[in-house]
């Protein structure tokens, strides 16, 4: 049996989010958001620079390598569908480093242009 996805979502990571990781554009905000997470719970920091807006983006990105994600939840969202331009999507994204428990919650803008959705941040 396959493991699910770390994003949540019961498929594999190779049909789930890996499918964006390789190139294949998210079609909404929420699957950009949860492939987003799943980039920072396996360390691709190339796909996470790649999928910010260019308005926003950090020149580089550090990832603490004692980050532990352990569970996302989506709580909501607005707009962000298959033929939206822009969206909201609400997070609770779970970790542990070194023991401790933390939970970042966000309420992120996404936009979409050229048929692709970027993170632009947090409203």
């Amino acid at each position: 049996m396959v493991a699910s996805c770390p994003c949540g979502l019961p498929q594999g990571y190779p049909v789930c989010c890996g499918r964006f990781h390789r190139g294949e554009a998210a079609p909404t905000a929420e699957l950009l958001m949860r492939s987003r997470y799943t980039a920072f719970a396996t360390g691709d920091t190339a796909y996470l620079l790649q999928t910010w807006h260019p308005d926003t983006r950090p020149p580089r990105l550090l990832l603490d390598p004692d980050d532990e994600w352990t569970r996302l939840e989506i709580l909501g969202g607005t707009g962000g569908g298959l033929l939206g331009a822009t969206g909201t999507v609400e997070f609770r994204a779970h970790r542990t480093n070194r023991g401790r428990a933390d939970v970042l919650h966000e309420n992120s803008e996404f936009v979409r242009e050229d048929g692709r959705w970027s993170y632009v941040g947090p409203l």
